[in-house]
């Protein structure tokens, strides 16, 4: 258990904190990186100096802007992706033709199967392992979808609607996302979370009565059944899959829209216009943070600090309502970014 007053917090606090205080110093960095350096296809001749950046173009998740990297989630885009990066470069996983994005992909679903197993136990540290070993699983996730962009010299993050990796990628997410969920499913279940429990027993001695659930100097006023437990975690599991539905949905519109290549070149200022217009970035900001990637992790970090009912409880329903909030938002930007790029081009004052 994570006391507050446990050193072990007051550590794991602080890491967040400084990982927190990275993001924002990386997010500020990006916005100051699209305002100011080529993006799209001005930046074809990699005219970004790489001595603005933290680490070598090939490292640094600043170098090459996309729809993509704007909309990913912080933890992918600027630790896990960046590590990807490290990985296939310290390894030549690119160059090794027997290893291939789908079995990266394949394999990634067998370390969330272990991970799973971990998380449903009933030790916290075990659970903490299962963490760490889905963590690693979503970098596996990120190195997939780096190797086979690196064959096929495709540079920053990008989605290919449709190919065959595309689909297999995202039914392995998919077997990832559920077999983390049922081992939540299985821990809750085994460890049913207890609700208005009093401590007594500092109070008045504590009278044992074999016939109700209580435990050693705790009278608990009732036990959270089976079928809640399953009814929050399917409001979680609904919600994921909303938000990956939808994630992926505005990722390839706005792909089409602001990363076509055969438009004019007035069209291709005003793709550019929209990249580096506030409202594309709040949009995308938004993103950021309610992707499936990031509600994962937030899942992660709940169950690593054993608070994941709490989780469930706290967004069961506004969830739900904050998804919908982002997607008529994103809906509503859709339709203007297109009306501006490709029906009222000759309009250079529209605002986006």
């Amino acid at each position: 258990m994570v006391g507050p007053s446990s050193l072990f917090s007051k550590i794991l606090v602080g890491c967040m904190f400084l990982l927190f205080l990275y993001f924002l110093y990386m997010d500020i960095s990006l916005y100051f990186r699209i305002q100011n350096f080529p993006i799209g296809r001005e930046a074809d001749n990699s005219t970004l100096l790489e001595s603005e950046l933290l680490f070598s173009c090939e490292l640094s998740p600043l170098c090459d802007v996309t729809v993509k990297s704007m909309m990913l989630d912080h933890g992918n885009h600027y630790v896990l992706s960046p590590l990807a990066s490290l990985t296939d470069k310290l390894f030549d996983i690119r160059d090794i033709e027997y290893i291939t994005p789908n079995m990266i992909s394949a394999f990634h679903v067998l370390v969330a199967l272990a991970s799973a197993k971990c998380i449903a136990s009933d030790s916290l540290v075990t659970r903490r392992v299962g963490v760490g070993l889905f963590e690693l699983r979503s970098m596996l996730d990120d190195l997939d979808g780096h190797v086979a962009r690196a064959r096929k010299h495709i540079r920053g993050e990008t989605s290919e609607i449709g190919s065959v990796g595309y689909i297999v990628d995202g039914l392995c997410d998919a077997l990832g996302t559920i077999a983390l969920l049922v081992g939540c499913l299985v821990f809750l279940k085994n460890n049913p979370p207890r609700r208005g429990y009093t401590q007594l027993q500092t109070i008045i001695p504590q009278v044992l009565d074999i016939s109700k659930d209580q435990g050693a100097g705790v009278t608990y006023k009732g036990k959270v059944t089976s079928k809640k437990v399953v009814h929050k975690l399917s409001c979680y599991g609904a919600q994921l899959l909303i938000s990956s539905t939808a994630w992926n949905r505005y990722i390839a519109l706005y792909q089409d829209l602001l990363e076509r290549k055969n438009v004019t070149e007035q069209q291709a200022q005003c793709q550019i216009q929209v990249f580096r217009s506030s409202l594309m970035w709040t949009v995308a900001w938004l993103w950021r943070l309610l992707n499936p990637h990031a509600l994962i992790h937030a899942l992660l970090i709940a169950i690593f600090c054993d608070k994941l009912w709490e989780l469930l409880r706290a967004v069961q329903c506004i969830g739900f309502i904050v998804l919908l909030g982002i997607i008529c938002m994103s809906e509503m930007h859709v339709q203007e970014v297109q009306a501006f790029i490709y029906k009222s081009v000759s309009s250079n004052s529209t605002t986006v």
